[in-house]
């Protein structure tokens, strides 16, 4: 999932030249165009707007019946995220969302930046549910910090003892994220520039395996 936002994000920066998943960045970005461009600045505002959106898709599939005590659909989660990444794909490659590289320019740009937003915005949302608010795969800033004070953890775990926990293991998972989100936007930035939009194969690809994946297990009761 983090080679998969990886490469997602490359792609909207690639093809419209925005973070699609990085809403801190959007509300310095705001802040800046605001200055210069007035009330055209407030469209920067709608591509974290489906970034939400996306999170609160996640919630009410996910997040809310487990705190209901209700089994969670997550099928349907990884679901609307391969069908949203195939849609993207599908007509991206048919020129609807214009050539490739343009997409800061016009409507149709701006509609794929907030697509591809809702797409971060599910996946964030259900992963941080699955792990209880412990892992992000759609951006690393979070990551970074904990395995900073991981590692410090773990330089101490003498000292600490029992109350390390599994904080090693923790920190591998955080490296693993990490690492996996750059590999994904190194393999994005190279597909994207050879292959323009049919590069979303590749994360149409991921995203279908996890939804029939997800759909079996679930179906057969195992989650």
């Amino acid at each position: 999932m983090a080679f998969q936002a990886g490469f997602l994000n490359i792609g909207g920066l690639m093809s419209g030249h925005k973070i699609v998943s990085h809403v801190t960045g959007f509300a310095t970005q705001f802040g800046l165009e605001l200055n210069s461009h007035g009330l055209a600045a407030w469209t920067l505002l709608f591509i974290p707007l489906w970034f939400l959106i996306g999170s609160a898709i996640s919630g009410y599939f996910v997040d809310i019946r487990l705190k209901l005590k209700k089994k969670p659909r997550y099928y349907l989660s990884f679901g609307i995220l391969f069908f949203l990444i195939l849609y993207v794909w599908y007509y991206s490659s048919r020129g609807f969302f214009g050539e490739f590289g343009e997409q800061g320019k016009s409507t149709e740009g701006l509609y794929l930046l907030c697509l591809l937003s809702l797409i971060c915005g599910i996946q964030n949302g259900t992963i941080s549910t699955v792990s209880r608010s412990v892992v992000r795969t759609t951006h690393l800033t979070g990551i970074t910090t904990d395995l900073g004070l991981g590692l410090v953890r773990v330089f101490y775990r003498k000292k600490l003892g029992k109350e390390l926990g599994d904080e090693g293991k923790a920190n591998l998972m955080r490296i693993g994220i990490i690492y996996f989100f750059i590999m994904g936007s190194v393999a994005g930035g190279l597909c994207f520039q050879r292959f323009g939009f049919d590069a979303f194969l590749v994360p149409v690809t991921i995203s279908g395996a996890l939804f029939f994946l997800m759909l079996f297990f679930q179906l057969n009761g195992r989650t």
